[in-house]
């Protein structure tokens, strides 16, 4: 994606900012103990550090622990209900990032930033867990179904790009080899980044995530394979539920009058989708033909609910019911988890919970 890409530009500026500015930037972020009422000894020394970039690696992290969390220090980067296609780090981030035990990120285009984040590392033995790499051949390419506005319009962002480029390499030589390597992933598939959205690459992220505990913890090994596989059959026993109510359901169609990162879901459920847009999208306009086509296919399938994910936004989703011949619809939000905060999870919420509260939204969307 175009957005994308632009921000991991931005990253290298960020970066070396940080490196400059230390520690004293504002945002404190998540974690499992006060560490504030800890002596300095007692958290740097018997304490695992663990950092994950979003909820659901965060809250895997908490469940394999167990109640050896309390013996982890676990950081969640994004904390702040701050969107991953938008996240930069601070330089207390990257300084989080250098002396953890285990980091775990996405891997996708919107974290173009941790390759140099990883470049800081002060810590020779500290593990790392990139979930695409993990699911290997599990991960899926970004795909454009019909009907789908594709990001042709970014034109004009194209050239705007393409001239600030060529004024900074026209400033600095060095950067025409930045540019040149961007160049040469442009020609690289793009994968859809959403992979927490699936119970069963979960189960599968959890197991690596596990492995990974025990060799940093081998004293509570079996502590951890115990917690993996009580977690293991929570996941399997969700994901026969989402089983069932697909099998049962008339309807297994979904509409978004969104962006729809929801594909590794409906993929394991046999599910069919249209959207607005691709889960990665920077867009927040719905052109008129993308509009009258989804309204059209509301009508033709007879569908009764508008998708969303969360979020306050609803315009696009408002326009397509109002293009329908009924316009009458109703709008259910499904919870991609990409906004959940530090308050959310003070308030007990768990990835297991969201995709049960996901479970009980889908069971109306397919009436």
């Amino acid at each position: 994606m175009k957005f994308k890409r632009w921000m991991a530009m931005a990253t290298a500026a960020v970066l070396a900012f940080g490196t400059l500015a230390g520690c004293g930037q504002s945002g404190k972020k998540t974690e499992s103990t006060a560490a504030s009422t800890e002596s300095s000894a007692e958290a740097s020394g018997k304490k695992l550090k663990i950092v994950a970039t979003i909820f659901p690696e965060y809250d895997w992290v908490r469940q394999i622990l167990g109640d050896e969390a309390k013996n982890a220090d676990i950081t969640l980067l994004l904390d702040k209900g701050v969107d991953l296609h938008s996240y930069q780090p601070n330089a207390e981030d990257i300084a989080k990032i250098s002396e953890c035990d285990l980091f775990l990120y996405v891997g996708g285009e919107s974290d173009g930033w941790v390759k140099d984040a990883l470049k800081e590392g002060k810590n020779p033995d500290r593990k790392v867990i990139n979930l695409l790499e993990a699911l290997g051949n599990n991960t899926k390419e970004e795909e454009v179904v019909e009907g789908m506005q594709a990001e042709e319009e970014e034109g004009s962002k194209d050239s705007e790009s393409t001239a600030a480029s060529q004024a900074a390499e026209s400033q600095a030589a060095g950067e025409s080899t930045a540019a040149s390597a961007e160049s040469e992933e442009e020609e690289c598939p793009e994968y859809d980044e959403h992979v927490w959205l699936s119970l069963r690459n979960a189960e599968s992220i959890c197991e690596v995530i596990t492995e990974d505990l025990k060799s940093l913890d081998s004293a509570h090994a079996a502590v951890y394979e115990a917690n993996l596989k009580k977690y293991t059959e929570q996941l399997d026993s969700l994901d026969q539920q989402y089983t069932d109510v697909v099998k049962a359901a008339a309807n297994k169609t979904l509409l978004f009058g969104d962006r729809f990162p929801f594909r590794y879901l409906v993929d394991d459920y046999g599910i069919k989708y249209y959207a607005a847009f691709v889960g990665c999208s920077a867009e927040t306009e719905a052109s008129f033909e993308t509009v009258s086509f989804l309204a059209k296919k509301m009508d033709e399938l007879g569908l009764k609910h508008v998708m969303t994910i969360e979020g306050p936004n609803k315009k696009i989703a408002e326009t397509i019911i109002q293009n329908t011949k009924d316009k009458n619809q109703d709008i259910l939000t499904l919870n991609s988890m990409q906004s959940t905060t530090e308050q959310d999870i003070e308030s007990g919420e768990t990835y297991l919970g969201i995709m049960q509260q996901n479970l009980e939204v889908l069971k109306k969307a397919l009436q």
